[in-house]
């Protein structure tokens, strides 16, 4: 699927780029031909509405973490995706 639909091609197939978004990445709205809008998933809007709260910050809840549950390899295993996801993050 294409990536990118004038408003009014979208409004004649919005339930299937809803579908096409849900499942992964963002489409771009066109009027005229330039980019107006972008409809994405709502975990994606999520992911991108989220504070971050630095580095340092991340460190002292992380070693907090440590202190009330437990062993790292413990913390690891049950905050994997939070994780990845910030690992992410950082990268984009």
């Amino acid at each position: 699927m294409q990536k990118q639909f004038s408003i009014a091609e979208a409004k004649n197939r919005l339930p299937t780029i809803i579908h096409y978004v849900e499942k992964g990445p963002y489409v771009k709205l066109t009027r005229r031909g330039k980019p107006v809008a972008v409809l994405l998933s709502i975990q994606e809007d999520e992911r991108l509405s989220r504070k971050y709260t630095g580095f340092w910050s991340a460190v002292s809840e992380f070693r907090r973490k440590i202190d009330d549950e437990g062993s790292v390899m413990k913390i690891l295993e049950r905050h994997q995706h939070e994780i990845v996801t910030a690992a992410a993050a950082g990268l984009a």
